[in-house]
């Protein structure tokens, strides 16, 4: 069975985050799909950080909607996986009935989870700091990176990724994502966790992540399952990982477990 699968990047990343996945699908024979945020473009992470201007004053539901129009012009329903604010987005695109099946790889939580460990509190104060620059775009630091994403790493390969990988943050996003923590109704990554009509979801957590640990992640399923609704909500953790699942060695074993559940689990919505 092969699928179209769109991925979601998440904050302080571009699409490539996701390059070993998109290969490994492709080779399996599946159309993949990994758009990039409104303000990036097809730019390099180094293009970016050189020229952040375009990634000012987006916000989540501007990027949603961003995805929801190219998912909409797909000739079928894909399986949506996204990482991080990916993986909020994602909920927010399940949300909106626009997927098969769909997979949060250490997922923001959507409106009204308040569970914020202390490492999730420090990850974000750069730039909660400062409210004055809520619409800016802030740069990660390579020490900050080495705490957010490779602190399974010595500081040298960690910033090695750094220069890889890493672009400024879309300040706005996590205003909008911390606020909505504490605001379940009116917050913009707002969700029916008990609608009846969504495809299953599958919430990854890794076990040594600094940013979305897994204390997060098993909030999101708990909150989905006290909801009552019937969609099917599952959980998976793995030991050992940082918040860098996508990319860390031993990546394979988590891209071939989310697929696997999306591909044994999608459906139609509604169905």
């Amino acid at each position: 069975m092969t699928a179209t699968i769109v991925l979601v990047h998440g904050l302080w990343m571009t699409p490539k985050s996701w390059d070993t996945w998109i290969g490994h699908f492709r080779k399996a024979g599946h159309e993949v799909l990994a758009p990039a945020w409104p303000g990036i473009g097809d730019r390099t992470p180094q293009q970016v950080r050189a020229d952040p201007e375009a990634l000012k004053g987006i916000g989540l539901k501007a990027i949603a909607d961003h995805y929801e129009r190219i998912i909409v012009a797909l000739p079928e329903r894909p399986i949506i996986m996204g990482h991080s604010f990916g993986g909020a987005l994602t909920q927010m695109l399940a949300d909106r009935g626009l997927g098969r099946a769909y997979v949060g790889v250490a997922p923001g939580q959507p409106a009204g989870i308040t569970t914020l460990p202390p490492s999730t509190i420090r990850t974000g104060f750069p730039i909660l700091r400062n409210p004055f620059n809520r619409n800016g775009a802030s740069p990660i630091s390579k020490p900050h990176f080495h705490f957010t994403f490779g602190n399974d790493l010595s500081r040298e390969a960690s910033d090695a990724i750094w220069e890889q990988y890493a672009i400024n943050s879309y300040n706005r996003v996590f205003f909008e994502g911390v606020a909505a923590a504490f605001n379940e109704k009116g917050g913009v990554t707002h969700v029916e966790y008990g609608r009846p009509d969504r495809a299953p979801l599958l919430v990854i957590a890794g076990g040594i992540d600094n940013v979305v640990p897994p204390a997060i992640c098993k909030a999101i399923v708990a909150k989905y399952k006290a909801s009552g609704g019937p969609a099917l909500v599952d959980y998976r953790e793995f030991a050992g990982r940082t918040h860098r699942l996508v990319s860390q060695d031993g990546w394979e074993e988590i891209a071939d477990f989310a697929l696997g559940w999306a591909l044994e689990h999608a459906t139609e919505p509604g169905t």
